[in-house]
């Protein structure tokens, strides 16, 4: 899709049907849907270039989605899993696949389920969708950044160079994304605009991110950087096994990040939260407690090395957080090695975070996307209040709302 250049001067210069404002994931899936209908598209992306955190999510191979049955995928996303049973509907995983394959983009799945594209880069799969939107006739304008309505119902346009711009379109698709990354573009900054209209809107709040512990210096200056590998998580009723990485203010990985929604609104309402680490997950309590009995006059470190196969961050946690007089009980060490308490004292802040929570309530859309305050505009991907873990669940998420939202609109158009 080739740039369009910055001359668009007034309405009357350039109408196109639909208008969309953000060049992510769900912006340019709802071009797609729309255009290939034979209606004018026209995308507006602040930054230079599109799919930025899209490009940045596929840095070390891009999770599209995950293969696991329908009814299990759908209860990832918690609160809202009837929403997106529903959106599913319209475009499912074993959909997005195939609509992949049609850009001539194989994938595979891995060995945790997730599925990626054979190349693993973002930046194969996005070239390939451009192109393709381009053949549909779809403009896109970089450097373009929306300043909200003027009093006639336009659409302000700021360009690079500074200068304004008005387009009015027939419909248009907010897909802003949420406060998270903002140096891919998504700064939140549109919560005003939309709050000023009357929208109702949830709190921006961080989404799959690291949480802050107090370490102690020693444990810090050895170990930040390194993951834990193989251990249970489990925080309220949700337990866990995969690894994590201890980081210089605390921990973040994927592990956590299936947690965080939780831990999350822990720290919110008490200040701080209780992660309880399981060690050793495929070991019984039992057993652990049996070897430990045989330590004879060794070191702590080689004992548990010797019997246990303790090592390097997993040792480190375990005296990190035991307290002294129960390193030499059997018993209670074994107790802390498949429970150990962890305590986080606050939450990485958003603009580290993955994704976001909070945004337009669901309640001020209908069953298309769009806002019932405001005819003929519609919001889709991370600007609507839903959250899910990292695994493939949010693409797919934005992904389905696209589709979604690119059919409510052609209803709302007429065709």
């Amino acid at each position: 899709m080739t740039d369009a250049p910055d001359t668009v001067s007034s309405p009357d210069a350039f109408s196109p049907d639909v208008a969309i404002i953000g060049a992510g994931p769900a912006g340019l899936m709802a071009a797609e849907v729309i255009a290939a209908a034979g209606r004018s598209v026209a995308v507006y992306e602040r930054m230079p270039t599109p799919a930025r955190k899209l490009l940045l999510a596929g840095r070390g191979g891009l999770n599209l989605t995950h293969s696991e049955a329908l009814d299990t995928f759908t209860a990832r996303y918690g609160a809202q899993a009837s929403l997106f049973a529903d959106l599913l509907a319209d475009l499912s995983p074993a959909d997005l696949r195939d609509w992949a394959t049609g850009l001539g983009i194989e994938t595979f799945v891995g060995s945790s389920g997730r599925v990626f594209p054979v190349q693993m880069k973002a930046s194969t799969l996005v070239r390939a969708w451009l192109r393709r939107l381009e053949g549909l006739g779809v403009t896109l304008h970089t450097r373009h950044r929306w300043l909200g309505w003027d009093e006639q119902g336009a659409l302000r346009v700021q360009r690079g160079d500074g200068s304004e711009t008005t387009v009015a379109p027939r419909a248009t698709l907010l897909a802003l994304g949420g406060a998270s990354w903002p140096r891919t573009g998504s700064d939140g900054a549109w919560t005003e605009l939309l709050a000023a209209r009357g929208v109702d809107i949830a709190p921006l709040r961080p989404s799959n991110m690291g949480f802050e512990v107090p370490w102690s210096d020693h444990l810090r200056e050895r170990f930040a950087g390194q993951p834990v590998k193989s251990v249970g998580l489990a925080f309220g009723d949700r337990r866990l096994k995969g690894e994590f990485v201890i980081t210089e203010t605390g921990i973040e990985g994927g592990a956590v990040y299936a947690l965080s929604a939780p831990l999350r609104d822990a720290i919110e309402r008490e200040g701080w939260a209780a992660l309880t680490i399981d060690l050793m997950p495929d070991l019984p309590e039992s057993a652990i407690a049996k070897r430990l009995r045989r330590r004879g006059a060794e070191s702590l470190s080689t004992f548990l090395k010797k019997s246990l196969s303790l090592t390097g961050p997993r040792a480190a946690l375990l005296r990190e957080f035991t307290p002294a007089s129960e390193l030499s009980d059997p018993a209670a060490l074994a107790r802390h090695i498949k429970g150990l308490s962890m305590v986080l004292t606050g939450v990485r802040p958003i603009e580290r975070a993955i994704s976001t929570a909070g945004g337009v309530r669901l309640g001020e859309l209908d069953g298309s996307l769009m806002l019932t305050r405001l005819p003929g505009t519609f919001v889709a991907g991370e600007m609507l209040d839903w959250e899910a873990p990292t695994g493939g669940y949010l693409l797919q998420g934005c992904f389905a709302m696209g589709a979604r939202v690119g059919k409510g609109v052609l209803g709302y158009l007429g065709g």
